[in-house]
């Protein structure tokens, strides 16, 4: 390193891409730094997958407590305010906002929001830091649509639906992307009236037609939501009794009263601050690199959400791997992408693994699909559930290359794919792997014969 510039690595956002990257470079011995705006941990800690984990946990086990026939005639309640306290303790335990492990493998801390002030100079509180390499990992925040009202209008946040200390009695949550479903199945799963307003016409769009055909089915039947697709908001309103939103559908302008909103309009990535002066090449719709996470700035890496592209937990921890890899190593390999898993925390869960239907069509691939149902197997009567398929893809040699799953366990269920598409198993391959018949993932085993007699479409 030069000795002009304070540091080797300046690693912007401590998220699980930061994180991981500040701690792989510090483990080679470099001069590492780490600028934190909000929460040390970064947002997938501290306010969304482990505080959503122990919420959504919760509001699932007592609504199926509801539904068994031998506890009908018992009364449980539940103290709200302990949901939201144990969130904070789990968070806790967890290393939520804690800089000490950081610390300790020698990067420095750094609190507070940066901006470039050229190429190798960012601006924090007042002070000014210098360093060789940059790598960027300052993630996503919520996305607003142009509705009138956001700024007047009380609402809660994808952060804060799930940290309420009291009830409201009914519930408008605006999207039904996936953060859009887990929210208003955590307020139906407790007793409350909700209605998902969502603008494409179905529920969980970057999803497989039956999967949200078939969520929207079991909210409805079993925990009373209103679903209405095919929506767009306009404004939000209030007044002393209530608060309004108001809406397009079918040609005309409609609205309904609630006493709570939660907007859950997805997510853009985290840009403003200063790219332009670092020459690092942007669009509205994430920072510009190549397969190696370079930006037009040598020197300048991004990896994580700020790209824009799908996102995951694990899929920013594998990018930060193989970039400081790369580094370290001084060569350049791209990541490997394939088995990834994308879940949606509902009841039933849903996982998705490699291609789904729609992305093959799009890309006019020839495939062949098997889909079996839940109520096929033997366990859907033992839990007396069977609201939930699998369906695998695979191309026309018969390897697998996509499934889409519905069921209890779901991303559990998917590991297994994820190694199939992951290590190019065929169809009969993955259908010679022993399956416990009362298992959720016997209908894996189901699924991958019937795709031996599947023709490609």
């Amino acid at each position: 390193m030069s000795k002009k510039y304070d540091f080797e690595y300046l690693v912007i956002g401590s998220g699980p891409a930061g994180s991981t990257a500040a701690l792989r470079l510090a483990e080679a011995k470099k001069k590492v730094a780490l600028v934190e705006g909000r929460f040390f941990g970064g947002a997938n800690l501290n306010t969304r997958d482990v505080p959503y984990a122990v919420a959504l946990g919760f509001a699932h086990a007592y609504s199926r407590i509801q539904t068994f026939p031998e506890l009908k005639s018992q009364d449980f309640h539940f103290n709200l305010p302990t949901i939201p306290a144990r969130e904070l303790k789990v968070v806790i335990e967890s290393g939520g906002n804690n800089k000490k492990p950081f610390e300790s493998a020698g990067i420095t801390c750094i609190k507070g929001y940066a901006n470039f002030i050229d190429p190798h100079t960012i601006a924090v509180n007042e002070k000014t830091y210098t360093a060789e390499h940059f790598i960027l990992a300052t993630g996503s925040r919520l996305k607003v649509h142009e509705i009138s009202g956001v700024d007047t209008v009380k609402h809660l946040t994808p952060e804060t639906a799930i940290k309420i200390s009291r009830l409201p009695k009914a519930v408008a949550v605006i999207g039904g992307g996936s953060t859009g479903v887990e929210i208003a199945a955590y307020y139906a799963e407790l007793g409350i009236k909700v209605i998902i307003l969502e603008t494409a016409e179905r529920l969980l769009p970057r999803e497989d037609r039956e999967v949200g055909d078939l969520l929207a089915e079991y909210f409805t039947r079993k925990l009373g939501i209103t679903v209405l697709p095919s929506c767009k908001v306009v404004a939000l309103e209030q007044d002393e009794f209530s608060k309004r939103v108001v809406f397009r559908h079918d040609n005309s302008e409609k609205m309904v009263r609630v006493d709570c909103i939660v907007l859950a309009t997805g997510s853009e990535p985290s840009l403003d601050y200063g790219l332009e002066n670092a020459k690092v090449k942007y669009q509205k719709s994430g920072i510009t690199v190549n397969r190696f996470f370079e930006t037009s700035a040598k020197h300048i890496y991004a990896i994580g959400d700020c790209l824009g592209n799908e996102s995951s937990t694990d899929r920013a921890q594998a990018e930060a791997a193989t970039l400081t890899n790369n580094i370290i190593n001084k060569v350049k390999t791209p990541v490997n992408y394939q088995g990834f898993v994308r879940t949606v925390d509902t009841f039933p869960q849903i996982a998705t693994v490699g291609f789904n239907e729609d992305d093959l069509l799009k890309r006019d691939r020839k495939y062949h699909q098997s889909l079996v149902k839940l109520s096929d197997i033997p366990v859907s009567k033992i839990d007396n559930f069977d609201y939930g398929f699998v369906k695998l893809l695979a191309d026309r040699s018969s390897h697998i290359i996509g499934a889409s799953i519905v069921a209890p366990h779901a991303e559990l269920i998917a590991a297994e794919l994820a190694v199939a598409i992951r290590h190019n198993l065929t169809a009969i391959e993955l259908a010679s792997i022993p399956h416990s018949t009362n298992s959720y993932n016997y209908f894996i085993k189901l699924a991958a014969k019937n795709l031996l007699t599947k023709k490609s479409k």
